[in-house]
């Protein structure tokens, strides 16, 4: 079992979120990104090339079943879940074989909308609900996850 983020445009508290619960449970937290990231300890950093999707790719290679991924990249998340691993955006939602390929649809849908100059609503800014929707995700996860046999 371990945690792989999409550390690109992961917030620091989500990472730092990580990172103590990785330290406190044993488990293994990696890191992933095309630049070395404050805060995160080297052994704990895949640092990629800089062409577009190397970390995504880094992020799939090493995803199995019984693993944790942090990403609000959906065609990632489709990636993972098929994988096996369970899947988490920073904000806690889960992502899984049921939702996903909704999830896909709806980010198609907006990006064409943006492609087109069509204006929409965008997410809120991260804030302590969110930081606290995704701490208390990941807390669950690992609680679920550590419980299976062969773990």
């Amino acid at each position: 079992m371990k945690i792989l983020v999409d550390a690109d445009s992961c917030p620091r508290q989500v990472r730092d979120v990580v990172a103590r619960a990785a330290k406190r449970t044993g488990i293994d937290a990696v890191f992933a990104a095309n630049r070395p990231i404050p805060g995160i300890e080297k052994d704990a950093m895949v640092i990629c090339p800089p062409e577009s999707g190397s970390a995504d790719n880094a992020i799939a290679e090493r995803a199995g079943p019984g693993d944790i991924a942090v990403t609000r990249d959906i065609p990632l998340a489709a990636r993972l879940v098929k994988t096996g691993a369970a899947v988490l955006d920073d904000r806690g939602r889960t992502y899984t074989a049921e939702n996903i390929g909704e999830r896909v649809s709806i980010r198609d849908f907006t990006v064409g909308l943006a492609e087109n100059g069509m204006d929409f609503d965008r997410q809120a800014n991260y804030g302590k609900r969110s930081l606290k929707a995704f701490a208390d995700s990941l807390d669950r996860l690992l609680t679920k996850l550590a419980g299976k046999p062969g773990r």
